[in-house]
């Protein structure tokens, strides 16, 4: 579990910073902080992991704020000033996003910081005699998701996550895509690319080195084509 605080002075930017890392279920929220000074005296009898942080601060500036700081932990800088950039790699941070940023560059950073241990992924399946009735747990940020797996049409990898494509829903879990290939039935669902596995009961039409499903499209790789192949001949 990586536990974080957000030190910034604009309540929006908080807001936007927990919804994003509410899709994650290994990002924990300790301390909201909204200067510098609030959250040096925090950190004095506090240990965290990360720190999202804003540069333009009064009285104390977030590079200001990171002088203070002896054994700095991971720092994800948040800023609307790109003329910073240079100056906070100067101090080692992890990655630099520019507001306002989407979540999918707020994960590409997240996924720099090395959390303290590894949980054991919590991906758990119920089985019976009916395959149409397998169920499997998703936990997707404090959410428990069961879902049948016959309700899956593909999961595509997602940095440390994997996108889970329902027909109502895409859920988020942090997995691998390798640890879904040793969970789903390979009866009933095909790796055609390094990023998606898809469920072959789903599929609508393969065209050229397209997987149609419903209104999606999933790209064949050269090196995931022989499965496309083997599955055509079955």
């Amino acid at each position: 579990m990586i536990k974080y605080i957000i030190v910034d002075d604009e309540v929006a930017a908080h807001n936007n910073i927990e919804d994003y890392a509410n899709n994650l279920s290994n990002l924990k929220l300790v301390k909201n902080c909204y200067n510098a000074f609030e959250a040096i005296s925090f950190l004095n009898t506090n240990a965290v992991d990360l720190i999202f942080l804003d540069i333009n601060m009064p009285k104390l500036t977030g590079f200001d704020f990171l002088r203070t700081l002896a054994n700095p932990p991971h720092i994800i800088v948040c800023s609307a000033y790109s003329e910073f950039a240079i100056d906070g790699y100067a101090f080692n941070i992890t990655d630099y996003l520019l507001k306002p940023f989407s979540f999918e560059r707020f994960l590409s950073a997240v996924n720099k910081v090395n959390p303290p241990e590894q949980k054991t992924p919590e991906i758990h399946i119920n089985q019976n005699n009916d395959s149409k009735n397998e169920r499997i747990f998703l936990k997707d940020s404090k959410k428990h998701y069961q879902v049948k797996l016959n309700e899956i049409l593909y999961v595509e990898a997602f940095g440390n996550y994997v996108k889970v494509f329902l027909d109502d829903k895409t859920i988020i879990t942090h997995q691998t895509l390798s640890h879904f290939n040793t969970v789903l039935s390979k009866n009933e669902f095909v790796q055609v690319h390094k990023s998606f596995i898809v469920a072959i009961q789903h599929i609508n039409l393969i065209e050229g080195n397209i997987v149609h499903i419903s209104n999606h499209k999933i790209p064949i790789s050269k090196t995931y084509k022989l499965n496309v192949n083997q599955l055509l001949k079955g």
